[in-house]
C-alpha cells in the first residue's frame, strides 16, 4: 500500500454512497503515523448509531422501492405487553405472513423494530416488499394475519434520503429497556460489497489541511447536505463521506 488512504463506494442503484479513509495500516510512503487516542464512550455511542442508520439505509436501497409498505401495527386500547411477549408476537406474525407468501410464489422480506411510545403503549414498525395477484395484496394480508389491534398501512414514496432507517435506527428512549433490539432484518436482505480504489491525502485535503469538495462525475451529483468531512478525533487522519444521485435515466 503506497498512498495508505482508500475510496468505498457502494452502488445502491440512483445513488452511490462514497467513503473515503485512512486504511489504517501505517508505513505507506509520504504518510506519518498519526497519534491516537482513546475514543469516549459518547464518540463510540455516536460512532455505532452512524454505522446503524447507513447499514440500514443500504439495505433498504437494495431491498426495498417505491410502492412497497410501510406498517404501523398496533396492540389493543389497554394491551401492553413487556417488550420479550411483543418479540413472540412478531415472530409468530412474520411465520403466518412468510407462509402466505410462499402459498402465492413470493418471497418475504421486511425490517422492523419495536417501539413503547411514552405511555408506554406497545406498537411495531415494519417495512415491507409488497406483493399482489388477482386474489390478495400484502396489506390486506397483513391485515388479516395481525390480531393484535390495527395495521396502520403507508406506502413508501421514497427509499433513497435516509429517512426510513433514521427512524428504525434512532436511538433507544428513556423509557424502554436496553434489552431492546433497535431493528429486525429477515435474512434473505441483500447485502453488497464495495468497490475499491487507492487515492492519495491530496484528493481529500490542500497542503494546508483545509478539506476539498468532492467532484461528482459525469452523470451523477453531488446530494446537498450528504457530504461529511474532517478529522478522526481518534486516529488523526483525514476522512470524507458523501452521497452521489444518477442524474440520467433512473433506475426503478
Amino acid at each position: 500500500m503506497r498512498c495508505g488512504y482508500i475510496r468505498w463506494i457502494w452502488d445502491c442503484g440512483n445513488t452511490r454512497e462514497v467513503e473515503e479513509k485512512h486504511t489504517g495500516r501505517y508505513g505507506a510512503r509520504g504518510q506519518k503515523r498519526q497519534k491516537r487516542r482513546k475514543a469516549t464512550p459518547e464518540e463510540i455511542a455516536k460512532q455505532n448509531q452512524w454505522k446503524r442508520e447507513r447499514d440500514v439505509r443500504r439495505l433498504i436501497k437494495w431491498n426495498f422501492g417505491i410502492g412497497d409498505y410501510w406498517f404501523t401495527l398496533t396492540y389493543k386500547k389497554g394491551s401492553r405487553p413487556p417488550w420479550k411477549q411483543m418479540q413472540k408476537d412478531m415472530s409468530k406474525f412474520i411465520r403466518k405472513l412468510r407462509d402466505k407468501y410462499k402459498k402465492y410464489g413470493w418471497e418475504l422480506k421486511y425490517i422492523y423494530r419495536l417501539e413503547i411510545g411514552k405511555q408506554g403503549g406497545p406498537h411495531v414498525h415494519i417495512l415491507v416488499n409488497r406483493k399482489s395477484n388477482n386474489e390478495t395484496d400484502t396489506g390486506l394480508l397483513v391485515e388479516m394475519l395481525w390480531n393484535h389491534g390495527h395495521a396502520q398501512t403507508k406506502r413508501v414514496y421514497d427509499v433513497d434520503s435516509g429517512e426510513l432507517a433514521e427512524y428504525i435506527t434512532k436511538p433507544l428512549k428513556e423509557h424502554e429497556p436496553e434489552d431492546l433490539k433497535r431493528y429486525h432484518p429477515s435474512r434473505n436482505l441483500i447485502r453488497k460489497d464495495p468497490e475499491k480504489e487507492e487515492i492519495k491525502k491530496r484528493s481529500l485535503v490542500d497542503r494546508q489541511g483545509i478539506p476539498r469538495d468532492p467532484k461528482p462525475p459525469k452523470g451523477w451529483a453531488i446530494v446537498p447536505g450528504s457530504v461529511k468531512h474532517g478529522k478522526n478525533k481518534v486516529t488523526g487522519y483525514a476522512y470524507r463521506h458523501y452521497i452521489l444521485v444518477r442524474t440520467g435515466n433512473r433506475r426503478d
